[in-house]
């Protein structure tokens, strides 16, 4: 059976780097909300267009909204492909409109895997993080460095700072997720799927230890 598996944790703990790892390694499809809303809203798609709507407005798109965005993206994967979700769900009403959505498609969740990481180490993290103008790509300036200063090691992009990973946002952004979070923590552990990787770890050791709870998930299906 494909792997399906969700990746929890605050920006800023490797989530993104990982997925892209895990992606190139199992075959897995990396799925990011923000890349497949921006996806569906560029093809138009009739949920894009819903979603589309409360952007331009600047207001939260509806967490139904969100979940259609989402299940649109795991639709177009090829037959048998399996999935990380990166960044979703992020509420308890979202994961349980995913796990009704993937019900009705004949699938289910494997693992919510949450990339832990004391606040402090985080906040570092995030003021350190910069960002692919071209494609995306994650990198950290003094945790995972670019092979050539300020340029991606892929595409050759400009590396930026996003506005909300300077340090007078960053906590906020922390609380707001740890609130919204802790109560999808629990639905998970209740459902007997939540697991937990270090993420203040090196990079490698992280890697190694989310390869292992997924080979564990595809010896046992």
């Amino acid at each position: 059976m494909p792997i399906r598996v969700v990746f929890l944790g605050p920006p800023g703990t490797g989530k993104g780097t990982q997925a892209r790892r895990m992606s190139e390694r199992f075959g897995l499809a990396a799925l990011s909300s923000g890349d497949v809303l921006r996806q569906e809203i560029a093809e138009q798609s009739h949920v894009g267009r819903q979603a589309q709507s409360y952007v331009q407005e600047g207001t939260l798109v509806p967490d139904s909204v969100v979940t259609a965005v989402m299940l649109a993206g795991i639709d177009k994967l090829r037959s048998g492909t399996g999935f990380i979700l990166d960044g979703f769900p992020r509420t308890v009403p979202q994961a349980e409109a995913l796990a009704e959505g993937l019900r009705q498609r004949g699938w289910r969740l494997q693992a919510a895997i949450d990339f832990q990481m004391d606040d402090r180490l985080l906040i570092e993290r995030l003021v350190t993080r910069r960002v692919c103008s071209r494609c995306g790509r994650t990198y950290n300036i003094r945790f995972l460095p670019p092979k050539a200063e300020g340029r991606c090691d892929g595409c050759g992009g400009a590396l930026v700072q996003r506005v909300d990973d300077r340090e007078d946002v960053v906590a906020t952004r922390l609380a707001t997720y740890r609130q919204q979070t802790a109560p999808l923590i629990e639905y998970y552990l209740h459902r007997g799927v939540y697991q937990t990787v270090d993420a203040s770890a090196p990079a490698e050791r992280v890697e190694a230890a989310i390869v292992g709870i997924l080979m564990g998930l595809s010896d046992t299906e």
